[in-house]
């Protein structure tokens, strides 16, 4: 019988021998090394040695025993779990057990050249990671473990957490017998992360099943703070088609997280001899300020990741899981675990089920959405898993961390809420299986909410989760993506939410017609972008939360850039290589000085919807230079980042003289129409852009209707009018004659005419009207997108 077995032997036909986890890694170390990938070296105890130290010591009769007619709901699971775990350490070992591992270890310092090599020790067991089931972080892990006496007692304290409460629960659950599944014990030679850095990497979007993108976490120490949820990571997100294109850098989002903790080696107990137990290896400090405010990983470093990321799951051909970790010592990289991602690899992608709230609230407290869904209950916190018998079903959890020893009060809550964690800890993990919607690291919800105040969590609304004061109204929907029909005319959607393009991306939508860049100045970079470029100029409290925002960034102007151009770049790669139209910002002047430092900056306007807006700012000696941090963002989207299929359309364009000087002043700050394949579209919402069409072809590829402004210039009505809204009609004679002229023109001169807004959704001739009429596309809210599809289908057969 083998009781040891070293990793370079393992593959993936191992599971029944040492486990998913030790398997995969004994996989990469004998196919992916000469790709690159970098894995430590170790060996692995076997199930056999498992299950040897179970009949040797009476175990399994015992265990047996005590489960029988166990309910892993009732008041008694978390008595008995500390019953089994109790037998598992007063037991020994087989000799022959003991001494195949102290040999092993023996042989693994020597082989670092050392008496007492640190290693890792994780628990492996035979039936996790199935596809249909993840097992994962249900046993323990132990850190900077050195010393046979040390190594022996942490694999029995592995053995022993196969009976957890949380994996008690878990397999019943899932109708596994307990004593079916056996423990490995993966013995790796520690990567000084503790010095360095760790995290966790997914090859697939996590929360919206988005197969095109890697997600990173990563924080300072070592990794089990980002798994066990303790801190709020950075996150990095990469286009993974791009990979292979060395001129781009695929990086579509940098987000720098708290990084509260660094969980680092801890000094030795009892003047250096043993500790008292294996957890006592290690000690989790405060994280100096500057670590906290800077990235963790370089570009280099997220791309390197990136591409072992790509390089796994084309080995394993499905989505994976996978933890990785920096040496601080050499700067290596290496890759500490793969498993199969379970969630939204196994997802249904036949039917897009969407949540969207009825009415709005006052925002509580916010931070990371988890899932896409709306819940709603009362809160109940819980401090520490001694109270989770006290947790009453359908309330929302409120704690400082969801560990995963809570399963089994996690699968009872309405929702979770959370102060720590990041969107791969193993808390967002359990979360999203259980399909219970969860807000991680908001930092304050224990301070901020009350126990038993009825609230509403929102996961639908971006990448940020709000909870809202009290029980508000929303509505579940099913949408079928089966059975679409084709269209000539391309049915495309308006997005402004970054996060939104990800959670519509299943859509059978041909691109994004409207991609609005209010939305991340509004909400992303917040600050008017005169005040970013002249913060002296603005007042103090307007100067000081913009030194807050900018921490990290090399200067102002570039933190402008790197937020817009990761947010559009975001948008773009959700829709590649379908175009993506994004129209440069078109605040009113009242919209502007709302902006941090904007009063500063803007005119006092009688009407601004008719004021400084659009393209008259653009070439303004009062604005331009603000302009160019735009222009310089969509460079860095289509030119460094790989992004050709965005378009780049000006809004409310008076004149063709107009015209000139934006196209000027673009080509200026590096956006040439025709170079590098770049198209500009106008946007026809100003009656002049119709009746001169002629000349407005000559300087655009192509057209996209706005209808509220055209609507409310050719009628002469106010969109805001309460009074004359019985007047505002996009179906007015006028406007469809104006819509007409305008495409027939378009047309003739070979360019491009498409309409942005609900119009088509909302009145069904409409739709009918434009297709008749030979519009080329329709663009409109994502919820909306099907049932347009199906109208537009409907009027092509006539």
């Amino acid at each position: 019988m083998d009781h040891v077995r070293w990793l370079e032997t393992l593959s993936s036909g191992d599971v029944d021998a040492v486990g998913g986890k030790n398997s995969s890694l004994g996989e990469m170390i004998q196919n992916l090394e000469s790709a690159g990938v970098r894995v430590p070296g170790g060996f692995a105890t076997t199930a056999d040695a498992y299950r040897a130290f179970l009949s040797a010591s009476g175990l399994d009769d015992r265990v047996r025993e005590l489960l029988d007619g166990l309910d892993p709901e009732g008041d008694k699971l978390a008595e008995v779990g500390a019953a089994i775990r109790d037998e598992f350490t007063k037991a020994e070992f087989p000799e022959d057990t003991a001494e195949a591992i102290r040999e092993a270890y023996a042989e693994l310092s020597r082989r670092y050249d050392t008496e007492n090599v640190d290693v890792a020790v994780r628990s492996s067991a035979t039936a996790e990671d199935l596809p249909d089931a993840s097992f994962a972080g249900q046993q323990d892990t132990y850190l900077n473990i050195t010393g046979a006496d040390d190594l022996m007692r942490a694999c029995k304290d592995c053995f022993a957490s196969v009976f957890t409460d949380r994996a008690i629960a878990y397999r019943t659950e899932q109708g596994y017998d307990h004593l079916d599944l056996a423990l490995s014990v993966g013995v790796q030679k520690m990567v000084r992360s503790d010095e360095g850095s760790a995290g966790v990497m997914f090859t697939i979007d996590s929360d919206t099943g988005f197969p095109d993108t890697i997600v990173i976490n990563a924080a300072w120490g070592l990794g089990e703070n980002v798994v066990g949820g303790e801190v709020t990571p950075d996150q990095y997100t990469v286009y993974k088609p791009f990979l292979d294109n060395e001129k781009v850098v695929p990086i579509v989002e940098k987000s720098v997280g708290a990084k509260e903790k660094t969980l680092q080696y801890a000094a030795r107990k009892k003047d250096g001899g043993d500790p008292e137990q294996a957890g006592d290896t290690t000690e989790n400090v405060d994280t100096p300020t500057e670590q906290r405010n800077r990235f963790v990983l370089s570009d280099d470093e997220i791309l390197e990741l990136a591409r072992w990321g790509v390089t796994i799951e084309k080995h394993y051909d499905r989505p994976m899981d996978i933890e990785w970790a920096r040496d601080g010592r050499s700067g290596e990289l290496f890759i500490v675990q793969a498993r199969p991602e379970t969630v939204q690899s196994n997802a249904g992608a036949g039917t897009l089920q969407t949540y969207r709230l009825d009415e709005t609230g006052t925002v509580v407290v916010s931070g990371l959405a988890i899932g896409q869904a709306v819940a709603s209950g009362a809160c109940q916190f819980i401090a520490s898993a001694d109270d989770i018998d006290t947790f009453e079903e359908g309330r929302v959890l409120v704690t400082e961390m969801t560990d995963p020893d809570w399963v089994p009060i996690m699968r009872k809550a309405a929702a979770i809420v959370t102060d720590r964690g990041g969107r791969t800890s193993h808390a967002a993990i359990v979360s999203r299986e259980l399909g219970v919607p969860a807000i991680v690291g908001t930092g304050d919800a224990t301070t901020t909410l009350s126990d038993g105040q009825e609230v509403t969590i929102s996961c639908v609304e971006g990448d940020q989760g709000q909870v809202y004061e009290g029980l508000l109204e929303y509505t579940v929907e099913d949408l079928s993506l089966d059975d679409v029909p084709e269209t000539k005319t391309r049915v495309m959607m308006n997005i402004g939410n970054p996060a939104a393009a990800m959670q519509w991306w299943r859509l059978p939508a041909h691109g994004i017609g409207l991609a609005r860049v209010e939305y991340l100045v509004n909400n992303v970079i917040q600050a008017h972008p005169l005040a970013l470029l002249h913060p002296d100029r603005v007042d103090d409290e307007a100067r000081a939360r913009i030194e807050e925002l900018t921490t990290g960034y090399d200067s102002n102007e570039e933190y402008f850039v790197e937020q817009m151009a990761r947010g559009i770049g975001v948008i773009a790669a959700s829709q590649y290589p379908e175009p993506v139209v994004v129209r440069l910002s078109d605040f009113k002047t009242n919209e502007y000085a709302g902006l941090i430092g904007g009063t500063t900056f803007e005119p006092d306007e009688e009407n601004p919807m008719l004021g400084w807006r659009g393209a008259s700012r653009y070439y303004s000696d009062d604005y331009k230079e603000a302009f160019a941090l735009e222009c310089r963002a969509l460079h860095r989207v289509r030119v460094e980042m790989g992004f050709t299929n965005v378009i780049v359309m000006v809004p409310f364009c008076r004149t063709p003289e107009e015209a000139d000087r934006v196209l000027e002043t673009m080509a200026e700050f590096g956006l040439e129409r025709g170079r590098d394949e770049l198209q500009v579209y106008v946007m026809a919402e100003i009656p002049s852009n119709v009746l001169q069409a002629d000349e407005f072809s000559e300087r655009f590829d192509g057209f996209s209707i706005g209808s509220n402004d055209l609507t409310q210039l050719t009628l002469g009505i106010g969109r805001d009018d309460d009074r004359l809204t019985h007047l505002f009609d996009e179906r007015s004679p006028a406007v469809k004659k104006m819509i007409s002229m305008l495409i027939e023109t378009a047309h003739a001169h070979g360019k491009y005419v498409g309409i942005c807004g609900q119009g088509p959704s909302d009145h069904p001739e409409l739709a009918e009207f434009l297709v008749e009429q030979g519009i080329d596309s329709m663009s409109l809210n994502p919820d909306s997108v099907l049932t347009v599809i199906e109208k537009v289908a409907e009027a092509e057969k006539k």
